[in-house]
């Protein structure tokens, strides 16, 4: 019980830091099924158990917890599923198998097949999904949709709100899928989940998460913020002189970007964590992600920053910090930037 005092506390604890972007929307419940989708999805049995037993406690029940493990594996994996059914099994061999069970799914067609699967799918995402991808491997298309949009969300006993914010928290405990969580994050929104709901679930899971950006998010940024529209943080990293290579981690919070910039010597961008964009004027819109790098000409008229439900960090570089003088302009407007991400 203490250590499920403790899981309630470090609960409370981010949602007081983080109340005025929130507002605590989550109940406990919902923040239980977040937490044990994020362990699980981090692979972190000792965390699962105890979030697994204080969702337990907040009235979730057996077969609920159940089906996000199962689903586990359709966004992370067989060994983190199995794992994380097995330590869940053993938990409620512990409790005496006393926690209440609660619903059983209805029966599904007696052949789930890909229409009924992409049925499911087409309300769940609010149109029919097609793409190149699933040109060039058709068998995933029809594994997605006879699979996991039949077998899987064609299972009744918890609603497609609670899939969606465990499925947002196991992709935003994992590295590497940014666009997937960004995928869900739209999907959760069309299937009743908040923005503030979004915003809590990502901190909850960004909490579980072994996976951390590897450089200091610093204070934040004041030095820049009259350009920048929204929130962002600045962490510089070198500011040895005599090496003459300036680098700032600068970490941008959803929807932040700066404004429309130059900079006469150039500049160098390593995204290092989240997902952000990079464009300049005139040209489309680069998606990035961890590991890529941007080369910034000379005098070329660009911005950058997070996406929409997504916040980014990048490693800024200073090219020829003795001469290199920026020039600002005016903001990337509302529309500029929908048009961006959207591209």
């Amino acid at each position: 019980m203490k250590k499920i005092t403790q899981i309630a506390a470090i609960m409370a604890a981010a949602c007081a830091a983080n109340a005025n972007e929130t507002n605590c929307v989550l109940t406990q419940r919902e923040r239980a099924v977040a937490l044990v989708s994020a362990y699980a999805a981090a692979g972190n049995q000792q965390e699962l158990k105890e979030s697994l037993a204080f969702g337990l406690e907040e009235g979730v029940r057996v077969n609920e917890f159940k089906e996000i493990l199962v689903q586990v594996y359709a966004y992370c994996g067989f060994p983190r599923s199995l794992n994380a059914l097995n330590t869940y099994m053993n938990l409620l061999e512990e409790r005496g198998n006393k926690d209440k069970i609660g619903k059983d799914p209805s029966p599904l067609p007696n052949s789930p097949s890909i229409k009924f699967g992409e049925k499911n799918q087409s309300k769940l995402v609010g149109g029919k999904v097609e793409g190149k991808l699933f040109e060039f491997a058709p068998a995933i298309d029809a594994f997605l949709k006879s699979h996991l949009f039949g077998d899987i969300f064609g299972r009744d006993n918890i609603d497609w709100r609670t899939r969606e914010l465990a499925t947002i928290a196991m992709l935003a405990a994992m590295d590497g899928v940014e666009s997937q969580l960004e995928s869900h994050i739209k999907i959760g929104k069309r299937n009743g989940i908040s923005d503030s709901t979004v915003n809590e679930v990502l901190k909850l899971a960004k909490s579980c998460s072994k996976i951390n950006v590897p450089f200091p998010i610093g204070d934040e940024n004041t030095a820049y913020a009259q350009y920048f529209t929204g929130k962002s943080w600045l962490a510089p990293l070198s500011s040895n002189k005599e090496l003459g290579i300036p680098i700032a981690n600068v970490t941008f919070a959803p929807k932040c970007r700066n404004n429309w910039h130059s900079h006469t010597c150039g500049q160098i961008l390593i995204a290092v964590g989240g997902m952000g964009y990079y464009q300049e004027r005139g040209k489309p819109a680069r998606l990035l992600t961890p590991g890529e790098i941007v080369e910034i000409q000379p005098n070329v008229v660009h911005w950058h920053g997070a996406s929409p439900n997504v916040s980014f960090s990048h490693l800024a570089i200073t090219c020829n910090p003795q001469e290199n003088k920026n020039s600002w302009f005016e903001p990337v407007s509302d529309k500029e930037y929908a048009d961006a991400v959207s591209e």
